[in-house]
């Protein structure tokens, strides 16, 4: 799929705007359109639906107990000092001194491996000949070439590499080619790979030293702007949930395991917004907290983990583009027992991009916020201590506080945290969705079209009401069924052009549904529904048509 038509279609079909567009834009921020904002709220409304009023059974077949919660984008800034972000929610920059661009330092991959890359492929394969991408070259790049270069993105699509040193080698065995010059020329080929190489992609400088830069969006409360006054934009949702627990502990009287749950924009620096909106300074999280028991956390997880990465599946993400990974030892955090990401093969990437991550927290992120403001965050098991045998107490109510703080009694749970990225999911969607085909036109010869395969439940127009003709009573009889479908459903009245037009307009913004009133709905009272996907079509009564669509979208 050709990300470029998607962007323009994107635009065209008031999906995706880029922000502020009259000025100029601003890098990194972006507005939703008349459907993207349907769309985008599909998904936000079936998470919220799927997950907190209607999760699925647990690993038990006991019902999932699940709340909400809307918790404020501004926040006292030592909750960030206790969950770690002010101290460490920073990526580590270089400032190239020749022309002030910036690098994410610890995603680098150095000259001096590339040059021994390059050295070993040449003494290998000099002079090089035969086909650029045959076999031996590429079992030569994925196998000896990777160990060698592990982060070097080209490694592992290799033909633009092996192109390069192929013109540079062939008839020149005993003149290598200047690996400086190659240096220079890899870094262009990595920077539109990943966006991040060394020397300085723009003008082939050295870089500086590595320094910290802060992920968090600054701002300032109250009427001066001192370091006092300094507060941050929330860069997740999560910690919003942390810091309630024990009111939604209390005010509730729900018994662990629960899970709270919370949808909202978080913002963060991004040093280089890309990709679309995949990677943008302002998003939209849907993320759970699942508080359990410690001995139970493990089970949680795996049962977490296959409810989310179903949930995808259901939705219409069906393609082998969608691909969990379990994170490995090294890439997990350091409170981190387990973290699983479920990650989608974008048109604008060689490898799977992260839309969600399950990840095993621990108790770390409570145990923070214990610390740091002193407040018990802990958990009593009331119906375990009024089954316990208390006898051993001998009726000292000293020694039954002393039993009552510690385990099996009192705990601090432990978190299953499924976080996914709704802005990331709705560009999948779209990706996914984006058809080309051939449909016959009203003449049946075959025509090119595009068509946006939505899920019905994501789908931003349900169902459009078509009139066959402006007379005859065709408009009267359909502008009552649109307003009888409306009440329930965003639906769409068009009327314009011939009829083969207006099925191509509905297909390309994904309306699954099309009902059209003829000449044969003034005789018997029956429509014409066209399937958008199989371009099927069958009568049914007018009156049948509400239930219809009701039964078709159901989850």
């Amino acid at each position: 799929m050709d990300m470029d038509k998607l962007v323009a279609l994107c635009k065209r079909r008031g999906f995706i705007f880029q922000s502020s567009e009259i000025y100029g834009g601003i890098n990194g921020f972006w507005d939703y359109g008349p459907l993207g904002v349907e769309l985008k709220k599909n998904i936000k409304d079936a998470w919220w639906h799927d997950m907190v009023r209607n999760p699925p059974p647990g690993p038990d077949g006991q019902e999932i107990e699940m709340v909400g919660v809307d918790c404020a984008i501004i926040m006292n800034p030592k909750v960030w000092e206790a969950s770690g972000h002010v101290g460490t929610f920073a990526d580590p920059m270089r400032k190239c001194p020749q022309c002030g661009h910036f690098v994410r330092a610890d995603q680098l991959w150095e000259a001096l491996t590339l040059c021994t890359w390059m050295n070993s492929l040449i003494q290998e394969f000099t002079p090089i000949s035969g086909a650029i991408d045959s076999p031996r070259l590429m079992k030569w790049a994925q196998g000896k070439g990777k160990r060698l270069a592990p982060n070097l993105a080209l490694v592992r699509n290799p033909h633009v590499v092996l192109s390069f040193l192929a013109t540079r080698v062939n008839g020149q065995p005993d003149a290598p080619p200047d690996l400086m010059e190659m240096t220079r020329y890899f870094a262009t080929e990595q920077l539109h790979a990943t966006g991040l190489q060394e020397p300085c992609p723009q003008c082939g400088g050295p870089l500086g030293e590595a320094k910290p830069f802060t992920l968090m969006l600054e701002s300032h409360t109250g009427t001066e702007k001192t370091e006092a006054s300094k507060v941050y934009l929330r860069p997740e949702t999560a910690q919003g949930i942390f810091v309630n627990f024990k009111n939604v502990l209390d005010s509730t009287r729900l018994r662990l395991p629960f899970g709270i749950a919370q949808t909202g924009k978080a913002f963060r620096n991004e040093i280089t917004p890309r990709n679309y909106t995949f990677r943008s300074r302002e998003f939209e999280q849907m993320e759970i907290e699942f508080f359990c028991h410690p001995d139970e956390s493990m089970k949680w997880f795996e049962y977490w983990r296959e409810v989310r990465k179903s949930w995808y599946t259901k939705l219409g993400i069906k393609s082998d583009k969608l691909r969990p990974r379990d994170q490995g030892e090294k890439e997990l955090a350091h409170y981190s027992k387990a973290c699983t990401d479920i990650e989608y093969m974008f048109p604008f990437s060689d490898e799977p991009q992260e839309l969600e991550g399950v990840a095993h927290r621990g108790d770390y992120d409570l145990a923070q916020h214990m610390k740091h403001s002193g407040k018990d965050l802990s958990y009593f098991e009331e119906e375990l201590w009024a089954k316990a045998d208390k006898s051993a107490y001998g009726g000292d109510k000293k020694k039954e506080q002393e039993a009552k703080s510690k385990l099996p009694f009192r705990y601090v749970p432990h978190v299953i945290e499924p976080s996914a990225g709704a802005d990331r999911f709705t560009l999948a969607v779209l990706c996914e969705a984006y058809t080309e085909d051939t449909a016959p036109d009203e003449k049946g010869a075959p025509q090119e079209r595009i068509v946006m395969k939505f899920h019905p439940r994501l789908a931003p127009i349900k169902a459009a009401i078509l009139p066959l003709v402006n007379k005859e009573g065709m408009p009267e009889i359909a502008h009552k069924l649109y307003r009888e479908l409306k009440q329930d459903y965003n639906v769409f009245f068009d009327d314009g052009g011939a009829i083969g037009r207006r099925y191509r307009r509905q297909d390309e913004i994904g309306t699954p549904w099309c009902f059209t009133i003829d000449g044969q709905t003034l005789a018997d009272q029956t429509v014409t529904i066209r399937d958008r996907d199989t371009l099927k079509q069958e009568r049914m009564p007018i009156a049948q048509v509400a239930n219809e669509l009701k039964r078709r979208l159901q989850p």
